[in-house]
C-alpha cells in the first residue's frame, strides 16, 4: 500500500519573510464568490458543458502536447465536431456528477452552450473554438475574486464568454471581477521549429517570454500560498504578473515538473487539505518540493489503474494520472473517479472519505472531476498553511 513520505525540505534554504496582514481574512458578506484554497466546506460551484464541443484548431500550441501520429489526426480532424459516440457517455457521467454535487447540497452553475464551430481572427491569426468543459483553465478564484486567464491556445481565446451571465451576475451580487492581458499569441510567443525534450535532455517549452500566458489550471491554492508548474500553457511572465497582480499577501511556489510535456498542475501536484499534498512520483522529485512544504504530509499517488478502452485511450487528451483529478467536497470527504480503485483505497488509507463517481469518459474533453469544475464558494477565511 501507498505510504505517506514527508518532504525533508532544505534547511539552509531562507525562510520566507512575514506576510503582511491584507485585512482579508473574513469573507466578504456581500460577495457570492469566497474560496481560498482546495479543501474549504465547497457551497457553489460551477461546471463545464459538453454541449458544441469541436476539435480544437491545429497549432503548434496543441499538437506539442500528443505524439506525432495523434497531432497528424488532429490535424486532420480539427475544426469537427466531437462525434456523438464521444459526447454521449461523457454527457450520461457528467449529468450524474451534477446529481451527485447537488445531493451533496452544493449549488451548480453551467456556463451557456455555444457553438464552438465558428470562426473568429485577429489581425495575426484565426481560428475555430474548442469547448467550456473544464471552467478551471480559464478562470482563477482567489477569494472573492474571479480572474479571466490569458490562455496561449487560440482555440481557447474567448472561451470564457460562455460563463459572462455568470460572472456579470456575481459582479452585481459583490465580487470582483477582472482580467488579465489579453494575449496577441503572435508567432513570437512561440518557439519556432519546437521539439519535445527527450529524457535526460534539458527541459525546454515551446512558449518564449514574449508576453504572459498561463492557464489556472496551472495553479493550486492553499490560503496565502499558491503553487505553480512552468508548462507549455504558462510561461514565467504570466506567473509574475499574477504574483504582481496579487500583491504582497500572497506567495507563489514553483513546482518542478519532470513530465516532458507539461500541462496543468491537477495531475502532478494537488494539495487535499491542511498540511497534506498529494504527489505524482514520476514527475515531482520529492527532495526539490518546496521548503515551505517542509512539515507537510507528502501522499505519494498510487500507479493509477489500466484503462482497457481502446477508443478512450485513442481519443484521451489527458494522461495515465489523471487518476489524481480528485475534487474535495471538504477536508474529509473526495470525489474520485470511481475506475480508479488503487486511489480511493490509498485515499481511505490516509483517513479520507472517497466518494466514487463515474467520469472517465470526459478525458477526451480535457481532464475529470477538478479540471470539469471551478469551485465558486467553500466556507472559510483566508489563513496561512505552511511554514
Amino acid at each position: 500500500m501507498t505510504e505517506v513520505q514527508r518532504s525533508s525540505g532544505d534547511p539552509a534554504a531562507p525562510a520566507d519573510a512575514a506576510l503582511p496582514d491584507t485585512g482579508e481574512g473574513a469573507a466578504d458578506a456581500c460577495s457570492p464568490v469566497n474560496s481560498h484554497n482546495e479543501w474549504d466546506p465547497l457551497e457553489e460551484i460551477i461546471v463545464g458543458r459538453l454541449e458544441g464541443a469541436t476539435i480544437p484548431s491545429s497549432h503548434p500550441v496543441v499538437t506539442c502536447n500528443i505524439p506525432r501520429w495523434a497531432a497528424r489526426l488532429q490535424r486532420l480532424a480539427s475544426g469537427f465536431k466531437y462525434p456523438r459516440m464521444l459526447i454521449e457517455p461523457a454527457q450520461e457521467e457528467l449529468d450524474r456528477f451534477v446529481a451527485l454535487l447537488e445531493s451533496l447540497g452544493v449549488t451548480v452553475r453551467r456556463p451557456d452552450a455555444v457553438d464552438h464551430r465558428q470562426r473568429y481572427s485577429s489581425p495575426d491569426w484565426s481560428s475555430r473554438g474548442f469547448c467550456n468543459t473544464c471552467p478551471r483553465d480559464s478562470l482563477l478564484v482567489i477569494g472573492d475574486e474571479i480572474i479571466e486567464t490569458p490562455m496561449a491556445w487560440p482555440s481557447r481565446y474567448f472561451e470564457t464568454h460562455s460563463y459572462r451571465p455568470i460572472l456579470k451576475d456575481y459582479f452585481r451580487r459583490g465580487a470582483r471581477w477582472s482580467a488579465a492581458p489579453k494575449p496577441q499569441l503572435t508567432d513570437a510567443l512561440f518557439e519556432a521549429d519546437f521539439r519535445t525534450p527527450g529524457n535526460g535532455e534539458p527541459m525546454r517549452y515551446i512558449l518564449t517570454e514574449f508576453e504572459p500566458v498561463f492557464d489556472a489550471a496551472d495553479f493550486v491554492r492553499a490560503g496565502r500560498d499558491l503553487f505553480v508548474t512552468r508548462s507549455n500553457v504558462t510561461n514565467h511572465m504570466g506567473i509574475e504578473w499574477l504574483r504582481r497582480h496579487l500583491g504582497p499577501g500572497y506567495r507563489i511556489h514553483e513546482i518542478e515538473s519532470r513530465c516532458r510535456t507539461p500541462m496543468h498542475i491537477d495531475t502532478t501536484f494537488l494539495v487535499l487539505a491542511p498540511g497534506k499534498v498529494l504527489v505524482n512520483p514520476e514527475y515531482v522529485a520529492i527532495d526539490r518540493l518546496p521548503d515551505v512544504l517542509r512539515s507537510w504530509d507528502i501522499l505519494i499517488a498510487p500507479e493509477p489503474n489500466p484503462v482497457h478502452d481502446h477508443l478512450l485511450k485513442l481519443t484521451s487528451m489527458c494522461g495515465k494520472w489523471l487518476s489524481m483529478n480528485v475534487l474535495m467536497v471538504d477536508e474529509k470527504r473526495v470525489i474520485v473517479e470511481r475506475h480508479h480503485t488503487h486511489m480511493m483505497r490509498a485515499l481511505e488509507n490516509w483517513g479520507f472519505e472517497p466518494i466514487p463517481c463515474d467520469l472517465l469518459h470526459y478525458a477526451p474533453f480535457g481532464g475529470s472531476f477538478h479540471c470539469a469544475t471551478l469551485d465558486i464558494r467553500r466556507r472559510g477565511t483566508l489563513e496561512s498553511y505552511v511554514d
